[in-house]
C-alpha cells in the first residue's frame, strides 16, 4: 500500500478533536477538490510502499489506541481491508476519513468520518482539465454509499462551507440521501487553508450551525501548527 505519511499528533477535527492519534495517510484519490489541502496525497500523489506489518509496527510505537486512516481517499488503497482488520485485531480504535464515494463493505471501523463534497469543490476545466472536472462532478456525491456508511457505523458528516447557499445544499443532500442522523452529527468547517483564512469566516459558520443545530468543526491542528505536513 502506498503511504504518503504517518505521524503521531492530535485529532484536529470532529467528535474526537484533541485526542492523541496515529495518522495513516494513504496516497491516491478519486477526486480533485479545487481547495484540497493535501495535494501530495491526491493531485500529485507521492509516498512509499509499505506492507500491513510495517504500518502496524509503526503504529505500535506510539502510546495511543486511536488510529485515523485518511488520504487522499483511503478506501481506494490496495490492501485497505487487510490493514483495517489488522488494526482492529491489535485493539485499535479506527476512524476512517473518507469522502463517502466507496462502499464500506463491512470493513472494521469505529467512527466513519464522512466528508461528502459539495458542488463548489469541483475544479475548473482550466485548473484540472476537462476529464478530471467531469469525473469529480460525477463522482463527488454518492448518496447510496453515504447512506450505507451511516447505517453501518457510528458516523459524523463533515462539510466544508463558504456560503449560506452551501448550507442549503447540505440540507438537500442529507434529505435526498435519506440519511437519518441527529443534527449534532452534521459538522460544518470553514473553507480555508490558513489560520487567518479559517478565523475570518469562523463566526459566520458558527451562526449557521446555531440556526440548524449542527456542530461547528474547528481545525485544531491548523491552529496549533499551521497548514503543515505531519501534524
Amino acid at each position: 500500500m502506498r503511504i504518503s505519511e504517518m505521524f503521531f499528533s492530535v485529532q484536529g477535527e470532529g467528535r474526537l478533536a484533541g485526542v492523541p492519534s496515529v495518522f495513516i495517510r494513504t496516497s491516491g484519490c478519486n477526486l480533485r477538490c479545487h481547495w484540497c489541502d493535501t495535494p501530495y496525497a491526491s493531485w500529485n500523489p507521492e509516498g512509499e510502499e509499505m506492507s500491513v506489518a510495517e504500518i502496524l509496527a509503526e503504529v505500535e510505537k506510539h502510546p495511543t489506541r486511536f488510529v485515523v486512516v485518511t488520504g487522499g481517499e483511503p478506501m481506494i488503497a490496495k490492501g485497505m481491508p487487510e490493514l483495517l482488520k489488522a488494526l482492529k485485531d491489535a485493539g485499535k480504535h479506527i476512524t476512517i476519513e473518507t469522502a463517502g464515494t466507496i462502499a464500506p463493505e463491512g470493513v472494521p471501523c469505529d467512527l466513519a468520518s464522512l466528508s461528502p463534497k459539495l458542488h463548489h469543490s469541483t475544479p475548473s476545466v482550466a485548473q484540472a482539465g476537462q476529464a478530471w472536472h467531469d469525473r469529480h462532478e460525477k463522482t463527488r456525491w454518492q448518496p447510496e454509499v453515504v447512506r450505507a456508511w451511516c447505517q453501518a457505523y457510528e458516523h459524523q458528516l463533515k462539510f466544508v462551507v463558504g456560503s449560506e447557499a452551501d448550507c442549503a445544499e447540505v440540507e438537500q443532500m442529507i434529505a435526498g440521501a435519506g440519511v437519518e442522523t441527529p443534527p449534532e452529527n452534521v459538522l460544518l468547517m470553514p473553507e480555508g487553508k490558513t489560520v487567518q483564512g479559517l478565523h475570518e469566516s469562523a463566526l459566520q459558520v458558527v451562526e449557521w450551525c446555531k440556526q440548524r443545530g449542527w456542530r461547528y468543526c474547528p481545525r485544531i491542528h491548523v491552529d496549533l501548527y499551521g497548514n503543515t505536513r505531519g501534524t
